[in-house]
């Protein structure tokens, strides 16, 4: 049993140092690149990605502590975020019983059904209630850019979850605890 909490430790710390990761290159680096016009949403990526591939619980942990540290660096109410990421990580939880190791297919529609959910809350509460009406300059401007880099990452992003959790899943067979 002490080896089984070791092992569930290391995967959490590994998953904590890449939504760290994803959320450090998401604020910090990206900006300050100037060939984007758009950023892609990592966190949604990672979110959606942790959902997919281990299921429900994982992906809403995934997206609450996701959705905190968006909460923590951005003003606004606190919970903003971690609702919306929360929900994405349980609603893409629900396919894991469609995952495949090589389906990149459903990956990629998840990523795209993702961004305008995501977006399509954020225009409604930040930008709707506030008389903002003009939903054609924000889905051309600010939508469809962010939508556009995220598959491109998601391409690359997801192969290296799979990866980390193929790897993972090897040690734990090795060492007996992966009964799965």
């Amino acid at each position: 049993m002490n080896r089984h909490i070791k092992l569930l430790l290391q995967r959490a710390l590994i998953n904590i140092l890449i939504l760290l990761g994803a959320f450090t290159v998401q604020t910090c680096v990206f900006p300050l690149l100037p060939m984007f016009s758009a950023v892609p949403n990592l966190l949604l990526i990672l979110t959606f990605s942790f959902g997919f591939i281990y299921g429900r619980k994982t992906g809403m942990l995934c997206g609450l502590a996701a959705g905190v540290l968006m909460d923590l660096f951005y003003t606004g109410p606190f919970g903003f975020y971690c609702l919306i990421f929360l929900y994405i990580g349980f609603f893409n939880g629900i396919f894991n019983k469609y995952y495949y190791n090589d389906f990149i297919q459903l990956p990629l529609i998840l990523c795209a059904v993702n961004e305008l959910i995501y977006n399509f809350y954020i225009y409604v509460l930040r930008f709707l209630v506030r008389g903002k009406l003009d939903i054609g300059y924000y889905f051309m401007n600010i939508v469809l850019p962010e939508m556009v880099f995220s598959l491109i990452f998601t391409l690359f992003l997801y192969r290296v979850f799979l990866g980390a959790n193929k790897r993972l899943d090897v040690i734990e067979d090795k060492r007996g605890t992966n009964v799965a």
